[in-house]
């Protein structure tokens, strides 16, 4: 029964996150491929898979998908992450409305930024609990379930949050950068609220380290096209700051 075995299939995604459709021919040799490719792509159309080349994989496991543990992270490439949020914080200006994205190198950003009038909305727990030393930025967490690997809050409400408000400046962080593929993040969730951020942002401004470049993450929230600022460390590539510059964006 058709239904039985897209049952049986749903399982199969469950347990082993991804599967090729050659294994699927398999485990059932009564059925053909077109078969089986139909009922890979009613599971999509549910949303409980995603199609890739010879196969799929299951969403709950692309949800998965995150960088390293953010403790690990916040202590590699300190050096560059001090030097990129040092040229970053020039861009602040007094009493704007900035966007903060989560992420360790935002950290050193949250620490650079003066202790002066402005509105700051963040994503970042621990950005927030890093700008809560200052006495007069008004700060404000969006809300959300907490991603423990990069410390960062998202939910269903906070892209509908994010559309209501206004922002001069989003300092944003990529995990990862290529020609093909833009900058990239490692949640579908995550994705949203960053899009949704830049269609807000009057000046939209990316900070990377060079190690990033060439990484490639799931989900892309934005192109180079997209961006007015990139701001790196003094090692970033020949090739990358040429696709950065020859975009339009400022290399800083």
């Amino acid at each position: 029964m058709k239904a039985d075995r897209r049952e049986e299939i749903k399982t199969i995604f469950r347990t082993k996150g991804e599967i090729k459709l050659k294994e699927l021919e398999e485990r059932f040799p009564d059925c053909s491929s077109m078969t089986l490719r139909r009922d890979i792509k009613y599971l999509e159309e549910q949303g409980l898979v995603r199609r890739t080349r010879g196969g799929a994989v299951a969403m709950s496991n692309i949800m998965l998908v995150t960088e390293d543990d953010y403790q690990k992270r916040a202590m590699y490439n300190t050096k560059k992450k001090i030097e990129i949020a040092k040229k970053a914080v020039k861009i602040f200006q007094r009493g704007c409305s900035i966007y903060v994205d989560a992420g360790s190198t935002m950290m050193f950003l949250a620490r650079e930024i003066p202790d002066e009038y402005c509105s700051i909305v963040t994503s970042g727990v621990n950005i927030a609990m890093e700008l809560m030393k200052k006495s007069v930025p008004i700060i404000t967490l969006i809300g959300g379930e907490l991603n423990r690997n990069s410390m960062s809050v998202a939910g269903v409400d906070s892209a509908e949050f994010i559309s209501s408000i206004n922002i001069d400046i989003a300092f944003m962080a990529t995990s990862g950068f290529t020609q093909n593929s833009g900058m990239t993040c490692g949640t579908y969730t995550e994705c949203g609220i960053k899009r949704e951020v830049l269609k807000r942002a009057r000046k939209k401004v990316v900070m990377m380290d060079s190690t990033k470049y060439g990484k490639n993450m799931p989900f892309t929230f934005a192109n180079l096209e997209d961006i007015d600022v990139f701001v790196t460390d003094d090692d970033i590539c020949e090739e990358a700051a040429k696709l950065i510059t020859d975009s339009g964006a400022v290399l800083l």
